[in-house]
């Protein structure tokens, strides 16, 4: 990859470690359409690694405000969503994945403009966090479904509840992806090569936080991953 691509997908990576750590999610939505159009091999294994360290420090940064009530179900719908989406992923060609992505982010946009809220009921949950294990493990963008339940939610509670799913759904993605080896030596590579953007995004969210409301800030972040979805199936199609 030359210095050129590499800055590109740190870039990516950077803001989307800013958007999750701010409104707990979009780490995959906001970064894999840039990373897919640059480097796909990248796709899901080390977003999905870059997304454990943002997770974590945002865990341990909002602790206080953990309240895990229904996590369990959602978790509980992640395990066979996680296998599902690692089945899809080796059965899917590259093509076919980098559709896939990009009309994960399109619907995921649909869904935010829609304002659907379901309530966070039991099988809400669990289905949502098996739509989320199946999409996050195939995809790396698993951040939609749980954000449609969990939309009730706000500020630290919001960004805590969601980053410890994601913290452990995101544990259960890379053991399956390893076991069915579709994590290579790359990925693990590039992740390591990643941490600084990834912490450095996690740094600057409160910073971003005291400019932009997350309103502004999820719409934004938005905004860009359509322009990614829509670049990516143009890349695809043509």
């Amino acid at each position: 990859m030359s210095v050129a691509a590499f800055s590109l997908v740190a870039l990516a990576v950077f803001a989307a470690a800013c958007m999750q750590a701010s409104i707990g999610f979009g780490m995959g939505m906001l970064a894999a359409p840039i990373v897919a159009l640059i480097e796909p091999s990248l796709i899901p294994g080390t977003l999905i690694m870059s997304a454990v360290v943002v997770t974590l420090l945002v865990v341990l940064r909002e602790r206080q405000s953990l309240d895990l009530r229904g996590t369990g179900w959602a978790l509980a719908g992640r395990v066979p969503g996680t296998l599902a989406g690692a089945a899809l992923l080796l059965l899917l060609p590259e093509q076919g994945l980098s559709l896939l992505l990009a009309g994960v982010v399109l619907a995921g946009v649909v869904m935010a403009t829609m304002g659907w809220a379901p309530e966070p009921l039991r099988r809400n949950l669990a289905t949502a966090g098996a739509a989320s294990g199946l999409l996050g493990t195939a995809t790396s963008i698993g951040g939609p479904p749980m954000a449609l339940v969990l939309q009730g939610s706000t500020g630290a509670r919001l960004r805590s509840n969601m980053s410890a799913f994601f913290l452990v759904g995101s544990i259960m993605s890379i053991a399956v992806l390893a076991v069915a080896g579709a994590i290579e030596r790359e990925n693990t590579e590039m992740f390591v090569l990643l941490i600084p953007a990834t912490v450095l995004g996690y740094v600057a969210s409160r910073f971003v936080n005291r400019i932009l409301d997350p309103a502004r800030l999820r719409w934004l972040s938005i905004g860009i991953s359509s322009v990614g979805a829509v670049l990516l199936i143009g890349q695809q199609i043509l």
